[in-house]
């Protein structure tokens, strides 16, 4: 058998393996050897605020445009947008040559006028100046004092510093850039506490109290629920959606949430106990029945349910699920009684 045959024949049995393999493979996930992976949720008892619900919008209590008091180029922008800062923190400079030559000429006149001044207190206390020249030296020195205390004041405004702790909201001007007095560089946004803002109809607003409960749950942070402070309301009608304002407290010591993000909020209701799954979790047989999979023993298991009210994007499980039976809410399209799986 010559060599060239030999090479053909080796590769035949390689290739006749790898036909084994993944016929092997492939047969162990058809009989289920090979766990689905799948995501789960632990059912279990849970606090809903039951109410009518609205869709509200996060809001910073509290934004702060800062500025520069002079004229100049930005030497630098310290910050991005997004980015927490701390009262005190450097965020912004101005080019500072001119300020700089303003000091430098303010203490050279400042140094003058003090020179001058010990010179002649000696001239004065020996009755050899007059009163009215002793007192235009003076006058002098307070000029200079004043002119220095200005020159100062201007090379500390070529920097901005945080007025207090916060994020960064938006960013007006950039490194290179000129900036006009008074002209908005950096807005900065208090998040400790926040507010929601919601637009509520004219015929519900009178219901609505300083102290009416309310319960906030925002999806961007995993649909956590989170209970609202003191309501403002607003006094003016929108003329198009004939909509009143009213503005949600709500605290944010973790600084998670941000503003912007779109909040839902069930006011007037009370705080109701049950067992809640997202609603997509929920399938439907075809005589109508409704059930759930969970994973028991590493296999998952159909589980028929009577569903109760609907929260938002979860529903109410009223029976047929025990405390803190592991439900699939994510891998489910693929999964039969007996399949298994891995959380």
């Amino acid at each position: 058998m010559n060599k060239k045959t030999m090479k053909a024949l080796y590769l035949w049995q390689m290739l006749i393996m790898a036909v084994c393999l993944v016929a092997c493979s492939q047969k162990k996930v058809q009989e289920g050897t090979v766990p689905l992976k799948v995501k789960t949720e632990s059912a279990a008892d849970q606090s809903h605020e039951a109410g009518t619900a609205y869709v509200g919008t996060v809001e910073e209590s509290t934004s702060v445009a800062v500025s520069f008091t002079g004229m100049g180029m930005v030497r630098q922008i310290c910050v991005s947008e997004g980015q927490r800062v701390h009262k005190g923190q450097l965020i912004a400079e101005m080019d500072k040559t001119q300020a700089q030559n303003a000091l430098a000429m303010a203490e050279a006149s400042h140094k003058q006028a003090t020179d001058a001044l010990e010179r002649m207190r000696q001239l004065h206390e020996n009755k050899s100046l007059a009163d009215m020249k002793w007192v235009e030296v003076q006058s002098k020195v307070e000029q200079a004092e004043a002119s220095l205390s200005a020159a100062k004041k201007m090379l500390e405004d070529c920097e901005i510093h945080a007025p207090m702790d916060g994020i960064v909201g938006k960013k007006w001007v950039s490194a290179g850039e000129t900036a006009l007095p008074s002209q908005p560089v950096l807005t900065i946004l208090d998040i400790k506490t926040l507010k929601v803002k919601v637009s509520i109809p004219e015929k519900e607003i009178s219901t609505i109290k300083h102290d009416t409960p309310s319960f906030i749950s925002i999806e961007a942070i995993g649909d956590k629920t989170l209970e609202g402070g003191k309501i403002e309301k607003g006094v003016v009608a929108d003329a198009l959606t004939h909509t009143y304002d009213i503005r949600i407290a709500l605290p944010n010591p973790d600084g998670e949430i941000l503003p912007g993000m779109v909040a839902k909020v069930y006011l007037h209701g009370d705080s109701i106990q049950g067992m809640y799954l997202p609603v997509r979790s929920i399938q439907q047989s075809a005589d109508g029945k409704h059930f759930v999979w969970v994973v028991k023993g590493g296999k998952a298991h159909r589980k028929d349910i009577t569903m109760g009210k609907t929260m938002g994007d979860r529903i109410q499980v009223l029976s047929g699920l025990d405390q803190n039976d592991h439900v699939i809410t994510n891998g489910y399209q693929k999964v039969s009684e007996g399949t298994l799986v891995e959380e």
